[in-house]
């Protein structure tokens, strides 16, 4: 007997992102906020089709359980059934939201109600990234109660050259030992106000440094990649092994990707970013 597979219902794609602008506590004592930046070239996609049972089905670097689905679907009021298939690029551990980006897309894909989709992604993986929003460079986030602090003007449109360095690193909800940036973010308002690209990668840069200082890794090459670049700044992943050297917009060196390599970077791709993009 021929099984037919059901037609695809509902389809959702959510795009990632690369490492964050900015990352830390707002505050010594304060919550962990971030900018996050976006990335378009890296991807979740989910389809839903009706089924009577629950099934989840994997292609590429995607990587929701089945039991998180279900947990998934029950925070978002939606039935635990359905033929769900996830495909996406984006590597898990290196800071670029794969977790987040996969969950949204199921919610979506599975009709869940928008304004349900960040407290229902909260609830499975316990801190998240600001995927579910239409613009979430543009805002200070609490990515430990899904919520937004305050929002900005977004970062202009600037090219950066991309990579990670050392081994994946999971992000753990119950850890807070962040550098305090409170005091980058009123300069932060005032640069992506004035669209200072040159600024703004400094911010980011003074982020970057102050987390490496306090969670390493010891012999981080990064700023001193970034100075060889004749980058504009580097912004990196809080948790995880994305980093992002910042210029603008066709002002990436034709060598950079093999700087990158000679380093020690692994997988160098290039990508824009920012309120053009």
């Amino acid at each position: 007997m021929t099984t037919i597979r059901s037609e695809v219902l509902r389809r959702a794609r959510v795009h990632g992102h690369f490492g964050e602008w900015l990352q830390g506590r707002l505050g010594p004592d304060g919550p962990v906020v971030l900018v996050t930046m976006t990335c378009d070239m890296l991807y979740t996609e989910a389809t839903f089709a009706p089924a009577a049972s629950l099934r989840i089905c994997h292609s590429g670097q995607a990587g929701v359980t089945q039991d998180r689905l279900i947990r998934l679907l029950s925070e978002g009021g939606r039935p635990a059934s359905g033929d769900f298939h996830v495909t996406g690029n984006i590597p898990p551990g290196v800071g670029a939201g794969s977790s987040t980006a996969g969950l949204v897309a199921l919610a979506r894909a599975a009709g869940m109600d928008e304004d349900d989709v960040a407290a229902a992604c909260l609830r499975v993986e316990n801190a998240t990234d600001p995927l579910m929003l239409q613009d979430p460079d543009r805002v200070l986030w609490l990515s430990r109660s899904a919520e937004v602090c305050e929002h900005f003007k977004g970062p202009p449109e600037c090219e950066v050259v991309g990579g990670y360095l050392g081994d994946p690193i999971r992000t753990n909800a119950d850890d807070t030992d962040f550098a305090d940036i409170s005091d980058l973010i009123g300069p932060w308002q005032d640069a992506t106000d004035a669209s200072d690209l040159a600024e703004i990668a400094g911010l980011a840069s003074e982020a970057a440094d102050r987390t490496t200082r306090l969670r390493g890794p010891a012999g981080d090459p990064s700023a001193a990649v970034a100075k060889r670049l004749n980058a504009l700044g580097y912004a990196r992943a809080h948790t995880g092994s994305a980093r992002a050297f910042i210029f603008p917009v066709g002002g990436v060196p034709s060598d950079a990707e093999s700087i990158l390599k000679a380093a020690g970077f692994v997988g160098a791709f290039r990508f824009l970013t920012g309120s053009g993009r």
